[in-house]
């Protein structure tokens, strides 16, 4: 096997830790060292201290880094972070730092490590969505030396950003690895550990929209509206820390306690479960477009935040403010199942990270990147 290599992970939240830990169990069982770089959400105790999750994973090292209080603005988070990363990677120089999405900390961490010459792997790069958020990917895209990509179109939007195919891996949606297997604990444990009363659950995520921050307390009055005005009973996970955030709290602090269990976050296990005996999912979470497909599950996609992710039949989508279309789902696909979608991924993408990081030209391949065009169009050029 290659030899053993000093691998970074870094998270700032429970999402992309659930992206990044079956890849980091895949690369420390292969014989590499193994850390986490934890920051961002998981270190505010509003949102569970999601940073015991990791700390709970075996065989790995840990480093906690608090970039950012309450309301904080992103270009401050993203500034705070840069310097405490910098100050890490100087001291330990790791030999891979792997990096998820569109986030804040993301972006951070790979601007340091391109100015630096630190190998980076960006993981589900070239996806679009209707928010900064995909600004922020396409960057992260840019800054990187090499792409874990969830499937084979993201991989051609990469290519367009100008990187080179060699670089590019297509691996799927890493978190589907962990879902496809048995959570290992029952739904009547996971309702024991959470006090979730109901029996037939819908699962409700609202995150806000950076780009919409003055509109998202309206736009989460309206949604919860409708969801309360269908007698349905809900999980609901509380929403990330971005611009807008205390607005939805302030409605969902309001929400009947009856037939709303609200949750700062849940262990991944337990989600696990929770998602797979679910009768829908609605919000605009990435869970709805890319877990739910792949388990059956019906999901409702509110407002702009996943716009263009995914094409799934199980899928469904409307504004916030659409209370009948919102009804009318919750009527026609309240419980109903749906095949399983392998759009991003068959649930092995630790194998192929792994089979990847087994490959000596990886580790050689040299660090100053250039620019690769795509193929020009037929009988055209660049001159007009």
């Amino acid at each position: 096997m290659t030899d053993s290599r000093r691998l970074l992970f870094v998270t700032g939240t429970r999402a992309d830790f659930g992206k990044l830990e079956p890849l980091a169990r895949a690369a420390r069982d292969a014989g590499h060292d193994v850390t986490f770089f934890v920051t961002g959400m998981h270190m505010l105790e509003r949102y569970g201290m999601t940073k015991l999750e990791v700390h709970r994973m075996d065989g790995v090292s840990v480093h906690e880094f608090l970039n950012q209080r309450i309301e904080d603005a992103q270009d401050t988070v993203l500034a705070k972070t840069v310097t405490g990363f910098s100050d890490y990677v100087a001291e330990h120089r790791p030999d891979l730092v792997a990096v998820h999405g569109d986030r804040v900390e993301a972006l951070a961490c790979a601007l340091v490590c391109a100015t630096n010459y630190i190998r980076c792997a960006h993981v589900e790069g070239g996806e679009v969505s209707g928010t900064i958020d995909e600004l922020f990917r396409h960057c992260n895209t840019k800054l990187a030396s090499h792409h874990f990509v969830s499937s084979e179109r993201a991989a051609q939007r990469v290519m367009a950003l100008g990187e080179a195919r060699a670089t590019i891996h297509v691996i799927g949606s890493p978190e589907l690895d962990f879902h496809a297997a048995p959570s290992g604990v029952t739904l009547d444990a996971v309702r024991a550990r959470y006090e979730i009363p109901f029996a037939d659950y819908g699962i409700c995520t609202f995150h806000p929209v950076t780009s919409e921050q003055d509109s998202m307390g309206a736009q989460a009055a309206a949604f919860f509206a409708a969801l309360e005005a269908s007698g349905k009973p809900f999980v609901v996970i509380l929403p990330n820390n971005d611009p807008g955030a205390e607005a939805i709290l302030d409605t969902i602090r309001t929400l009947p306690r009856e037939r709303f269990r609200v949750l700062p976050s849940m262990r991944f296990s337990h989600f696990s479960e929770l998602m797979k005996n679910a009768a829908c999912i609605v919000g605009n979470s990435s869970a709805g477009v890319r877990e739910a497909p792949f388990l059956g599950v019906a999901s409702l996609d509110v407002g702009t935040r996943q716009t263009n992710r995914a094409d799934s039949g199980s899928i469904h989508a409307c504004p916030a403010q659409d209370a009948g279309a919102i009804a009318g789902f919750l009527l026609r696909e309240w419980g109903r199942r749906h095949p399983p979608d392998a759009g991003f991924g068959e649930g092995c993408a630790a194998d192929r990270f792994a089979t990847v990081l087994a490959d000596p030209g990886f580790w050689d391949r040299p660090l100053q990147k250039t620019f690769h065009d795509m193929d020009p169009p037929a009988g055209g050029d660049d001159h007009g």
